[in-house]
């Protein structure tokens, strides 16, 4: 007994064309009542998705763990013990020592 191709020939060709067009993923997905991984699942098999860059995280900018601890070494304190502390702990400390 044969099985029924989820994608059609016409099908496959249609999603190629709106995704080269512009049209996103989610779009095409709602106008063809699939779900948005089936469809971009079957792009890639084409061959012609292209893959969203990933976000970069906004890290905070400032001095390091290492830097704070030199800091905080140079007010005469002793750090030993204290590399496992976050930054905000160690920034906490230097206010009090200062």
């Amino acid at each position: 007994m044969a099985t029924q191709a989820n994608y059609s020939a016409e099908m496959t060709a249609q999603i190629i064309s709106d995704y080269q067009n512009g049209q996103s993923v989610e779009d095409i997905a709602s106008s063809i009542d699939k779900s948005v991984r089936s469809v971009r699942s079957k792009l890639v098999r084409e061959g012609v998705y292209v893959a969203q860059p990933k976000a970069k995280a906004n890290k905070v900018q400032g001095p390091t763990k290492k830097e704070l601890l030199r800091d905080l070494e140079s007010t005469g304190f002793d750090v030993a013990g204290f590399e496992g502390a976050t930054k905000e702990a160690i920034n906490r400390l230097i206010a009090m020592v200062n």
